[in-house]
């Protein structure tokens, strides 16, 4: 092997090795980290081999199993809701209108703003009797509602901030995937005489599956991992009515100090991504339609 063949290799691994080396830090070191950490208890200055004990408390434990039912609920409104309107919109502005620019702009926008700010206005809109969608409920007749404060009402409140902010995300994505879809199969259509719904049921949804897959993934992954609005507008609360997942981790880990037991919540967290991931990619693939498979 000649000198050009080995400087060629030296500066393709130089170029990869900071990718891979901030990968391996703080992806895959941290999740090998949290599984061995996940055996042991620390008990003031010494740490003990406990094997099990710790995912034995976990599943004997009535929290974690009420923020597990919190994130599947979570998950359930979050993703159908968040994709619906993303459809919705982007077969909207897919069509030739005026300012179709400005307006997707317009429904991105969320996506740019920080959750913490974004949970704030969310806050300031929310508020009981001077919230401006309570002072909306009121002057039609309805209760004024305690959104963030009733346990009936305040996983709601934390749903409306995710489905605001990502769906503005989702509907680029769905713009990106309608584009792709060819002009004359709509036309054909109409010519056959097919109603908008037919279409819409037989040419695009089906043409839009894979990008309806993909956009599912992300929403699922996304749901799971949603912490900043619960961190910012409930803390949990009240009675761990909004306490998710990720928020379950982060109070043992740094409000009660338990980090084996944050490592073992970890744990199960990425046991169960995994497993919803390896489903959809072994299971709901298989009725997915990439266009590549029709050529």
């Amino acid at each position: 092997m000649n000198a050009r063949s080995w400087r060629y290799k030296i500066r393709v691994v130089l170029y990869l090795f900071p990718t891979f080396f901030f990968l391996f830090m703080f992806t895959y070191y941290p999740a090998i980290r949290s599984f061995v950490d996940s055996f042991f208890l620390e008990r003031g200055m010494q740490t003990s081999f406990v094997g099990l004990d710790n995912y034995i408390r976990m599943f004997n434990n009535d929290v974690f199993w009420r923020v597990v039912r919190n994130n599947a609920f979570y998950t359930a409104m979050f993703v159908p809701l968040s994709m619906c309107i993303a459809l919705g919109l982007a077969m909207l502005l897919n069509r030739k209108i005026a300012g179709s620019t400005v307006y997707r702009t317009a429904f991105f926008y969320p996506m740019i703003v920080p959750y913490a700010a974004a949970s704030m206005i969310w806050l300031y809109l929310l508020i009981p009797h001077y919230g401006v969608i309570n002072r909306v409920f009121v002057s039609i007749g309805l209760p004024n509602i305690e959104w963030v404060q009733d346990p009936n009402y305040a996983m709601w409140s934390i749903i409306m901030v995710g489905v605001w902010k990502q769906s503005g995300y989702f509907m680029m994505i769905f713009l990106a995937g309608l584009q792709q879809i060819p002009n004359s199969l709509m036309e054909n259509a109409e010519l056959e005489g097919a109603g908008p719904f037919l279409k819409f049921r037989k040419i695009t949804l089906p043409l839009l599956s894979s990008t309806s897959f993909f956009v599912a993934i992300i929403a699922i992954l996304q749901s799971f991992q949603s912490v900043d609005q619960v961190y910012l507008m409930t803390r949990g609360g009240p009675g761990n009515a909004t306490n998710l997942m990720v928020y379950h981790i982060y109070q043992h880990a740094f409000s009660f100090w338990n980090f084996n037991y944050a490592s073992t919540l970890t744990v199960f967290l990425v046991a169960a991504l995994l497993a919803v991931t390896v489903f959809f990619f072994l299971v709901v693939e298989r009725h997915v339609y990439y266009a590549s498979e029709g050529t």
